[in-house]
């Protein structure tokens, strides 16, 4: 898969994007008394912040290797 100048910095987007609407689907799910479905989609939400974070580190490592 070839990889763009910006391909990490748009994963990083698109994961907080993701996070942001499982984060709004657990406080619904919180507020109708659906602790489960809130602590799974809270889960979710979880996972694509971490996964942002990685994305991006990546993009952080590449730009400063690029102006080395």
């Amino acid at each position: 898969m070839a990889t763009t100048k910006h391909s990490h910095h748009e994963e990083a987007a698109t994961h907080h994007e993701e996070a942001a609407k499982s984060h709004r689907a657990a406080h619904k799910e919180h507020s109708d008394g659906n602790d489960e479905k809130a602590a799974h989609h809270a889960h979710k939400a979880s996972g694509h912040h971490a996964a942002a974070g990685e994305h991006a580190k990546e993009a952080s490592k590449k730009h400063a290797t690029k102006h080395k």
